[in-house]
């Protein structure tokens, strides 16, 4: 898990999910709406043939890939191929914030949709998204849920609008929007069943992506603490020694030690000992920068990975934070108010080692150094022990 700098307040990340909430009757509106097959009359359907190549290669993409964007960019692009809209999008759903984002986005404005939110129950595609139904919005000047601040973002007119959302069982994951898509004619029946089927490829896409996300997170992070594991370490380690090689950029491991950790466990439990370990690296990830990695490399040790940070000031950091951990009292929820200390310690790439075999031993060496004299301590590789600020 990344933590933040201090003064900086964590964003977010757009989370993949539902909405499990009962929503009011929507008002009569002007358009077309329905909420599956409208009866909407056009005189020129696609071309059945077309749709079975089109399911046929859609099925293809969810076969051979897991990578959710290529899958989503397949579809959309298909919808492009047969229904041709001026431009198109897909609107994800954060559900923490209950917005609606940008993921994908078509035309000559979409560049300013990047950082354009659309709250549940706003605009065409909040409505959608709120209620679930399909709508078909033929002249927008008659549609008093028309939102035109994108319009204005994106430069565009937007003179109808098809919108379906992406629903995987009771969850609404998005929103499909085609811009200009509705000729003289109307929308067909068979148009606008196509375009439910591919929102409902879309839907599989991203609950895929979202188990292989869970599948991938419980590979890689401590079930105590959800700080990242000692597995994960090793490959970090690796992905950073090849980016400051490259761009020679420094970067510094930070090993802590809790002192008499055992002493917690034989007085109050190894499930309070469990509780103080969660505690600690909650408290060591939410005081670290966003680029930042916090991991429980095993028992009571943790280590920082900070990229880009010289070995100086990885000294503060783990000062900083070893101080922080003897000034906190623990396990206050439960009665027990617990104090402990810790043994730290410092080596940086490359002024201690330009490998990963010797940062790691040489952290842990420098942590040892302390845990083996004086304890309650910070020492640095090639230093030995700091003085006390």
């Amino acid at each position: 898990m990344r933590a933040m700098p201090e003064g900086e307040s964590h964003p977010p990340e757009p989370i993949f999910g539902g909405l499990n909430r009962k929503v009011p009757e929507p008002k009569p509106f002007h358009g077309v709406e329905r909420r599956r097959n409208p009866a909407v009359v056009r005189h020129e359907p696609v071309a059945e043939g077309n749709e079975v190549a089109v399911f046929h290669e859609l099925g293809k993409a969810l076969t051979s890939s897991l990578q959710l964007d290529q899958v989503l960019r397949t579809i959309m692009e298909k919808i492009n191929e047969v229904l041709r809209p001026d431009t198109w999008s897909l609107l994800l759903m954060d559900t923490e914030k209950q917005e609606l984002y940008f993921e994908i986005a078509t035309g000559e404005g979409s560049d300013a949709l990047k950082d354009v939110r659309i709250k549940l129950g706003q605009g065409i595609a909040g409505w959608v998204a709120q209620t679930g139904e399909v709508v078909v919005v033929p002249d927008t000047r008659t549609d008093s849920r028309f939102f035109s601040q994108v319009d204005e973002k994106t430069k565009m007119q937007t003179r109808s609008i098809v919108a379906v959302p992406v629903r995987f069982r009771d969850q609404c994951l998005g929103v499909i929007e085609l811009i200009n898509c509705v000729g003289d004619a109307g929308f067909s029946p068979r148009e606008l069943a196509l375009l439910e089927a591919l929102a409902d490829y879309a839907a599989i896409a991203i609950e895929n992506a979202r188990h292989v996300q869970r599948i991938h997170e419980l590979t890689i992070t401590d079930d105590c603490t959800s700080l990242y594991n000692a597995r994960h370490l090793n490959f970090m380690l690796d992905t950073e020694i090849y980016r400051s090689h490259r761009y020679s950029y420094e970067f510094s491991l930070i090993f802590i030690d809790l002192d008499h950790f055992k002493s917690v466990n034989d007085t109050h439990g190894h499930l309070m000992g469990s509780k103080l370990l969660g505690e600690i690296g909650n408290v060591i990830k939410d005081n670290c920068r966003l680029i930042d990695f916090a991991f429980r490399y095993g028992g009571d040790e943790f280590v920082l990975l900070l990229p880009q940070t010289s070995k100086e000031n990885a000294c503060r950091v783990a000062k900083r934070l070893h101080a922080l951990i003897r000034g906190t009292t623990w396990l206050k929820d439960v009665g027990l108010n617990v104090h402990v200390t810790s043994s730290v310690g410092v080596a940086s790439y490359p002024v201690d080692s330009a490998d990963k075999a010797g940062l790691l031993h040489l952290a842990d060496e420098a942590m040892y150094l302390v845990k083996n004299t004086t304890r309650d301590r910070v020492a640095a590789a090639n230093t030995g022990v700091l003085p006390q600020s």
